[in-house]
């Protein structure tokens, strides 16, 4: 089986080794609110109808996705064949070939990474909160650290002094689709949350008055990003089609559809290594 033909594969110059793909939510056997392709076990959907979906991801990728239990915070986990579906993190990281790094969203942004060796590979759940952090030390931040001190990686001292000098260059990060900038309703502890640590990070909100705002969370996942040195970002570039608000038919998003239907799937970006 392979990968179904709505699903994003992202366009970046990863390594051969280096799979990746986003998944919509399209091609699984769950009813409606959840149709069809749901992978998330926590949102109320038939168990069953989430571990055919699951199987589905599974066969399409010819890997095994660890699903995480994400909490919104900045927790790394380390994954290998023995790591458990349910691992509380909202990150993860590996050298492992057949173990993918998989992030499950229904309107946060989801962050893969690799280096232009292919390594290793990593992603990340960044919703607001795991995104802002504290002190300016969010989820992107701890998966960047994570990545380059991986266990195992060379630690010796002229090691450490050149990864210093490289590696925000040799890290490519690809954005998968999230609630996009016109339809994030956020408030003042929100924008304060960014902008504290961050002075540019007011460009990424919009003031509409009563002390709410619109803010662009691919934009401000770019901007940190961007303040570690890392300069090869792809994909999401805030536009409406990468809007999991705006695009019912192809993306869940918890914001459009719980108040309204009751609830809402997830869909989910995983990345792996081959031979």
């Amino acid at each position: 089986m392979g990968l179904l033909t709505d699903w994003i594969v992202p366009d970046w110059p990863a390594p051969a080794r280096v799979r990746a793909v986003c998944t919509t939510r399209l091609g699984g056997v769950s009813l409606a609110p959840f149709d069809s392709l749901n992978l998330g076990d926590h949102v109320r959907d038939d168990p069953a109808a989430v571990a055919a979906n699951r199987q589905v991801l599974h066969a399409a990728i010819g890997a095994r996705p660890v699903f995480l239990q994400q909490v919104h915070g900045v927790d790394v986990a380390v994954l290998d064949g023995g790591t458990p579906n349910g691992t509380l993190a909202d990150a993860c990281v590996t050298e492992m070939q057949g173990v993918a790094c998989t992030i499950m969203v229904a309107d946060c942004l989801p962050v893969l990474l690799t280096d232009r060796d292919g390594r290793r590979v990593a992603a990340a759940h960044a919703g607001w909160r795991g995104l802002a952090g504290e002190d300016g030390h969010g989820v992107l931040e701890s998966v960047f650290r994570s990545f380059w001190q991986y266990p195992g990686a060379d630690r010796s001292q002229s090691a450490i002094e050149y990864k210093a000098a490289v590696f925000p260059s040799d890290t490519l990060v690809w954005l998968g689709p999230c609630i996009g900038p016109q339809a994030f309703e956020v408030s003042e502890e929100v924008r304060d949350a960014f902008c504290t640590t961050l002075a540019q990070a007011s460009n990424c909100f919009v003031p509409l008055g009563g002390g709410k705002y619109l803010a662009d969370l691919a934009g401000l996942a770019r901007q940190r990003l961007q303040a570690l040195g890392v300069t090869a970002i792809y994909g999401n570039d805030s536009s409406a089609s990468w809007c999991t608000v705006s695009n019912a038919s192809r993306f869940f998003s918890h914001r459009r559809d719980s108040a309204v239907l009751g609830g809402s799937g997830r869909f989910a970006a995983c990345i792996w290594l081959e031979d």
